[in-house]
Parts: C-alpha cells; structure tokens; sequence
C-alpha cells in the first residue's frame, strides 16, 4: 500500500502536476530557507512577490547578512509574524560569521540554527542536499490522514508521532526532494482542505476516507486554539510636518515594528479618547481632525481591534486654520482659532518684527532693516516650536510610563518618511490612506 502510493504520487507529479513556483526545483539552499520561512503562515499567492523582492534585493546571504534591519523589515512589512525576521536577520549573521555563508549540508546541524523547525530543516536537507528527510507540513498532515485513515489527532503527541512515521515511510530514498514537493503539491491542488478533487486523485481507491465517506472528517485536530481580543487608541499626533512614532521593543507582537502613539484599552475602542488625549497632553491645547472606523487583524492567538484619532498640536506663533475643534483644559469648544504661544522672552522681537511690517507698507525701508526684522521673528518662531516639541515628546514619555507594552521613546519624524518605516499591517491599511507614500521599486 505504501510502496503502491508513493508511485502514484511520483507519477502523477512527472504527468498532471502543473503547479508552478518560483523557487521550485531549487537547490541553493539560501533561497530554500528564504521561501520556506516566508510561506509559513502565508499564502503561498502572497508570497510569491515577497521572494521575489527579496531575491532581488538580498540575492545572497551575504547581502542579507550586512542590510540594515531597518531595510529588511520594511522589506518584510505586510507577510506578519516578524519573528520570523528577526530570526531571518539573525540566522543569515550567523551563517556568514560561522559558517562562511555557507549552510551546514546535514539536517541535525541545520535544525540548530535560530528559527529552523523539524520541516524547515528537512525542506533545506532534501532540496539542497538530497538528504532523505520527509516533509511534514499541514498538506502532509491531510494526504496521510485521509489516505490512511487516520483518526488521531495532529496536534498531539501520539498523532505526531504516528504521521511522522507515516511520513518517513513514504519518502522515496532516491529522489527525497522531488517526492516532499510533490506530496506538497499533491495536497494543495488535490486533497485541498475543502472541496477537495477526490474524481481527479490517483489515490482514491486506496484512500480510506474516500471509501467509507469521511473525506471531510479529516484530519482531527484536539485543541481549539482561544483568541485573545485587544483593543488600541492610536494617536497620529502631528506638529507641523511631523508626526510622533516609535518602535515597539519588548517581547509582546510587533517586535521592533513602529507604531504611533498608543493607549490600549479593556474594550471596544470607540469611547473616551478625548479624556485620554486630555490626560496625556496635559494643559497643552490640541485639535481632533479625524476618528477612524476600527480596523481589525486576526493574528494566531489574538485579534487585535484599533481605532486612528489624528491630533494637530497649533504651532507657535499661529498658523493656517485647522479644522475641527481647539481643546484642552479650559478649552471645550474654541473652534478654528489661531495660537499665539511665543514664550514672553520672544515678546520684544516679536512685536518689534510686526512694526516693522507693518511701518514696510507704509514708508520705504532699508532691505536690510526689513530682512534682520524678519528673521529675528522667525528665529523667535523656530526656538519656541522646538520647545513645544520638545515639551509634548516629554509629555507622551510620561504618560507611555503607565501603558507601555513593549516600546521605546516617541520621536517625531517627518510624514513623508514614514514610508521608511516598517509598521505592523494593521497600522499600515490605515496610514496609506492618510499618508500616502512616494511610489518605491523595493517595497
């Protein structure tokens, strides 16, 4: 039975399998890691451009070994599960430091590299290396549970057990790699989760599942996985050009990913962000442009819910006319006004750059009285704006004190920068609405 399925599926790979991938047939085992670890948890549709990108910009492990993590992260942003970056970054450094760029050629040196699993490994081993290891992916996993019947559940030891040697009984010695893609290929196109092919297998008489009807039964999984919900403010809070992010640190999601600056919540994230906002900035005045409907993203073990409220802080001196609503303490329902907040010790220079201005209509003046004028005002201007910032970035370090999940200091970058920083896809629907970025080849 054994012997009869694996020359079936051979033969069905060399005839009918038309399934087509760039890094199909590969034998460098650099872009072997490099698609495997993309595809886990992604689609395979989805990754396809990903490694391509990747390929072009990192074609070899010493490239991606001396790239700035911020290049390779932006790279990745969009696929998810960033530890698998990390891991990327940190295994490519290792591989050119002590190994020579060159990857260990046996599965059990393989599995000791950072971010390596038992199918990982094994992928690596038998494309690369022709190693005789089988391949034990969710595909895998479905063909042998069907095919044989098998009842017991994947996720637990003794099922692990069970397919795993199913598996490393099937594999055909001689050619490893060709069998492991074709297995692969074999459950994606034909034995697909729903809806599978069963009038195209070459497997269905043999198939114990087919037989008896309970194609749709299997394979059994023991543990229903619980989603914990989360709920985020972000605040897009601009001055000027500027608007304030930072980049999460700790070992919670998004790891060295940036974000704007957040508050999380017990619920839905619909209620109270102006007595947030309110607490956070102190006294200093603000204006509330825009609240979001609220995105979502399903990760593993959470669902993660946030809602975007874009702040303008007035700059000194005034400005143009926002829209919305000036607010702060004192300050409920001050619409479309203008803020003079030069410090009392511009005040002088201040009135003294608006005489003058005012005496150029009316007399002509020496150009170089009218220009000094001028630029000891907006010398007043720039100082004072330079303290507002550096007022509200120790405002939010304060109030960041209390609800930190995993982060460093707020900084204020340019908006048409942010398209230089990795951002977690659920803050990344939202800011290519509002902050359009410069069109990239690399991204």
């Amino acid at each position: 039975m054994k012997a009869d399925f694996t020359r079936k599926l051979l033969k069905w790979n060399a005839v009918q399998n038309r399934r087509i991938m760039p890094w199909k047939g590969e034998k460098d085992p650099y872009k072997i890691w490099l698609s495997e670890i993309m595809l886990q948890q992604t689609r395979v549709e989805q990754g396809i451009g990903y490694y391509e990108r990747f390929i072009k910009a990192f074609p070899t492990v010493f490239a991606l070994a001396k790239a700035p993590e911020k290049q390779v992260y932006k790279m990745w942003e969009g696929l998810g599960y960033y530890s698998r970056c990390k891991n990327l970054i940190h295994t490519a450094r290792t591989l050119v430091e002590e190994h020579g760029g060159k990857f260990p050629s046996a599965y059990e040196e393989i599995l000791k590299l950072k971010g390596i699993g038992p199918y990982t490994a094994a992928a690596i081993a038998s494309f690369a290396f022709n190693e005789c290891r089988a391949v034990v992916d969710g595909n895998v996993l479905r063909v042998i549970s069907r095919y044989f019947g098998v009842s017991t559940p994947i996720d637990d030891v003794a099922g692990k057990k069970i397919y795993h040697s199913l598996a490393g009984s099937l594999i055909d010695p001689d050619s490893p790699g060709t069998y492991n893609q074709a297995i692969m290929d074999f459950g994606a196109t034909i034995c697909k989760p729903r809806s599978p092919l069963c009038g195209q297998c070459v497997q269905s008489k043999e198939c114990e599942a087919f037989r008896h009807g309970y194609i749709e039964d299997l394979p059994v999984k023991s543990k229903s996985l619980k989603k914990k919900a989360r709920w985020f403010y972000y605040f897009l809070i601009e001055i000027g050009d500027g608007v304030y992010i930072r980049k999460r640190t700790g070992k919670d999601i998004w790891q060295n990913l940036h974000e704007f600056v957040c508050f999380e919540t017990d619920g839905d994230a619909a209620h109270g962000p102006g007595d947030i906002l309110k607490k956070m900035l102190k006294r200093q005045p603000f204006i509330v442009r825009s609240s979001s409907e609220v995105y979502t993203q399903q990760l593993t073990h959470q669902q993660v819910h946030g809602r975007f409220i874009r702040v303008t802080i007035p700059l000194p001196g005034g400005g143009p006319e926002e829209d919305g609503k000036l607010q702060g303490p004192g300050k409920p329902a001050l619409a479309n006004r203008k803020v003079a907040t030069i410090s009392k010790r511009h005040k002088n220079t201040a009135t003294s750059g608006q005489a003058s201005d005012r005496a150029a209509g009316e007399r002509i003046l020496s150009g170089n009285k009218n220009a000094g004028a001028s630029g000891q005002l907006r010398d007043a201007v720039d100082s004072d704006r330079m303290l507002l910032e550096k007022k509200i970035t120790k405002l939010l370090a304060r109030a960041d004190e209390h609800n930190a999940q995993g982060a460093i200091g707020y900084q204020l970058v340019k908006k048409n920068d942010l398209h230089e920083y990795a951002f977690p896809k659920l803050l990344h629907a939202y800011l290519k609405q509002v902050y359009p970025s410069p069109a990239r080849d690399d991204i």
